[in-house]
């Protein structure tokens, strides 16, 4: 006959230690994703100096800039901007889903968006976000054929198919998210 060994360690809920071990280390991995957040700072970083390099650059050529040349000066800042606002809302609402609450000292300062945009919203800011820089660049590339730069027929139908998917793809992911919130009720 063999003797019954000492009852493993069980918690208030009934889980065993190692079951408890367990999810305590797996719990804690999600800091694994804090250096991701800290290279996007960095990189958010690298896009504020190529702005401010086109900005100097661009603004340099200001009187003796045509008006087409001016919109298309004004659609480069105005991407690089929505690239920056995408690293923002990345960094900030990716940490605070799936690494920890941010809680800075003067709350007054704190976005309202931040601690509402939940991984669905993130997706759906992110696709219209992809959107605008797709339609932009788009805009741009006809911008610089009314100035007479050419492009391959091939290159053009491209961007348009492009611009055309991420569109798609962002009224999918909106439907998507409707269908899924009706179902929550």
């Amino acid at each position: 006959m063999v003797e019954p060994g000492p009852a493993p360690s069980v918690d208030p809920s009934g889980k065993p230690a190692v079951e408890r071990t367990f999810e305590l280390w797996l719990f804690r991995s999600r800091w694994l994703m804090a250096p991701f957040y800290a290279i996007l700072v960095a990189a958010l970083g690298g896009l504020l100096y190529i702005f401010a390099a086109e900005a100097w650059h661009e603004l340099s050529h200001l009187n003796t800039m045509s008006p087409e040349r001016a919109i298309l000066m004004v659609l480069s800042l105005i991407d690089l901007s929505l690239a920056g606002n995408l690293l923002v809302l990345v960094i900030f609402s990716g940490y605070e889903n799936f690494v920890a609450k941010i809680e800075p000292l003067n709350s007054k300062d704190r976005p309202k968006w931040m601690g509402s945009v939940d991984f669905s919203g993130m997706k759906m800011k992110l696709a219209g976000s992809i959107v605008a820089i797709s339609a932009i660049a788009l805009l741009r590339t006809f911008m610089r054929l009314a100035e007479g730069e050419t492009f391959s027929e091939h290159t053009l139908r491209w961007l348009i198919y492009l611009h055309l998917t991420f569109v798609i793809s962002g009224v999918l992911l909106a439907v998507m998210a409707w269908i899924a919130m009706r179902t929550k009720d």
